[in-house]
């Protein structure tokens, strides 16, 4: 039942992830994802954190306008800007996948 066809492709995609490139492409993206993930929690729960244990958020800016009101809207413009941000480095990533594919295909066709 061992279809040879599978192991070449397996031996193909293990080459693949054994390579500079591809473990350079891992570690960008995980990197990214980590940073952007903390960044992302902390501010998250910043907010329910401070109105729960301070007085800080409660202080007025304007009238009936306070920092808590500020925080949260805050957190709307954050959630666009991650996911901007994300949609770039994705299209980096992207790139640096087109280059690998490239690259491999290359090097099979030297060794054909």
């Amino acid at each position: 039942m061992n279809d040879p066809l599978q192991s070449v492709k397996q031996r193909d995609v293990d080459k693949l992830v054994a390579t500079e490139q591809f473990q350079a492409l891992i570690k960008k993206k995980k990197n990214f994802i980590i940073s952007t993930s903390i960044f992302f929690f902390v501010f998250y729960f910043s907010l329910p954190i401070m109105t729960s244990f301070t007085d800080y958020l409660n202080y007025s800016i304007s009238g009936a306008l306070t920092f808590a009101w500020v925080f949260a809207f805050a957190q709307f413009v954050m959630t666009w800007v991650l996911c901007s941000l994300y949609t770039k480095k994705a299209k980096q990533f992207d790139q640096l996948v087109a280059e690998i594919k490239s690259s491999s295909v290359d090097k099979e066709e030297e060794s054909a």
